[in-house]
């Protein structure tokens, strides 16, 4: 099963806007309500079993139950009686609002991610069920809100359905994300021959194998450099804004917190922002088009991005936004174009020669031309390791082997089988070719 998300833009008129506004309004509420129900459950079987405290206590029966989705789930349907206003908002709505808080309190667990904070503004809800009239020509017909207007800057995606749809409100207006499903299969990895290597980190299943190979090294001096010489800089996206975002920010101060030049102010920064995010985005994907019309191959380091985000390249690597590149944009833009992507091991990549194999030591950070002392080689370090994350991933998914089994198609040779062929490649004069009795 495939499944695509398509993003437009809502030309809503004033009555649409104040509803979807109430709408947002009243899943914040019903969000932080369920969230306050559940730390109070939580912090109730926390008091001490000798006394009680002298401030205040919570009341809470020992027998009565935890409050997960489907307690809340009912008391909803429950409240709608006492409270009508509940009654105004699709009920799938809501119900996706609690499954959210839900899906929070399982990753807290899981993941170690933090405990659920309050909304002080609700910017999304989802309509989880479509009619079967949803898509039309320049518009969408959504449960409740009816017929809303778009900017198709795109062709709806032809064999798909669309499943679910999320309204999200953004600084430059509201826009729709449809996530369109398909039943088809996604065919079986298959070899090629050419491959490309970049620092990366996950593994994108159903991908074919190609022709040609490339190897790839994210940094920060240059944003990737690839095994074929490329050193491609990122273009500073938020830098060349800041001072702009400064002096916006220093207005923002002088002003009285809630008051109409205040929120006015508040909206150029927020457009800012997005207008930075977009052009970065887009960037990303140029680039990752890019990459694919060079090899069909393409091979990254496991990289764990979140520690350059703590370390002391912290601003560059947020600006450039290298983690969401290789991790996700990548990846993504490799499957859609029938590529093939791997993660092969970071460690050692900038000590090992791509030349020789020959371990050079460790380099201090401000050394960024690679030189060997065993076979002379030098070259940039970045272009250097994007090498060597091509013979990695070559070797992960048996190129190299392949490669050398051929024998080049001479005749009066016989191949060596592929246990010979691994021992050969650790010898300093591998015998490549055996003659033929």
């Amino acid at each position: 099963m495939i499944t695509l998300t398509y993003q437009y833009k809502l030309k809503v008129n004033r009555q649409q806007e104040r509803e979807i506004v109430h709408i947002l309004d009243v899943c914040k509420s019903v969000y932080n309500y369920a969230l306050s129900e559940r730390k109070d459950w939580l912090n109730s079987r926390k008091c001490l079993a000798d006394r009680c405290s002298l401030v205040s206590e919570y009341i809470i029966p020992a027998d009565e139950p935890y409050p997960n989705y489907f307690v809340q789930a009912k008391n909803l349907t429950e409240a709608k009686k006492v409270y009508p206003i509940l009654k105004t908002v699709n009920a799938q709505v809501l119900q996706q609002v609690l499954k959210t808080l839900d899906k929070a309190f399982d990753q807290m667990k899981s993941k170690g991610f933090g405990f659920p904070r309050f909304k002080k503004k609700m910017r999304s809800f989802v309509f989880p069920a479509l009619s079967k009239n949803f898509l039309g020509d320049g518009c969408l017909n959504f449960p409740q809100l009816g017929k809303i207007r778009i900017r198709k800057s795109r062709k709806y995606p032809s064999g798909f359905e669309p499943k679910q749809a999320r309204i999200i409100q953004k600084a430059s207006g509201f826009y729709v994300s449809v996530s369109f499903q398909s039943t088809e299969l996604v065919p079986d990895m298959t070899f090629g021959k050419t491959c490309l290597g970049i620092d990366s980190t996950e593994l994108v299943p159903d991908m074919t194998f190609g022709k040609t190979c490339l190897g790839i090294d994210a940094g920060i001096e240059s944003f990737v450099a690839t095994s074929r010489g490329d050193l491609i800089k990122a273009p500073r996206f938020l830098l060349k804004v800041q001072s702009k975002l400064k002096l916006l920010q220093r207005r923002l101060k002088r002003k009285t917190k809630g008051s109409s030049n205040w929120l006015k102010l508040q909206e150029k920064i927020a457009r800012l922002h997005e207008k930075v995010s977009n052009t970065r985005r887009d960037w990303h994907f140029k680039l990752a088009h890019y990459l694919c019309d060079l090899a069909d191959n393409i091979f990254v380091e496991d990289i764990n991005f979140v520690s350059w985000s703590r370390g002391i390249v912290r601003k560059q690597s947020l600006d450039s936004g290298i983690g969401s590149f290789i991790n996700e944009i990548l990846p993504f833009v490799i499957w859609k174009r029938g590529k093939y992507y791997l993660k092969v091991d970071k460690n050692g990549t900038s000590q090992e020669c791509p030349n020789c194999g020959a371990i050079t030591g460790k380099k201090a950070l401000s050394e960024r031309v690679h030189r060997c002392d065993s076979c002379g080689h030098i070259e940039p370090r970045d272009t250097a390791s994007a090498k060597v994350i091509e013979n990695r991933g070559k070797n992960a998914v048996g190129l190299t082997v392949l490669e050398n089994a051929r024998g080049g198609d001479l005749t009066g040779i016989d191949r060596l089988n592929q246990v010979d062929l691994v021992k050969s490649l650790r010898t300093e004069n591998p015998p490549l070719h055996r003659a033929s009795g």
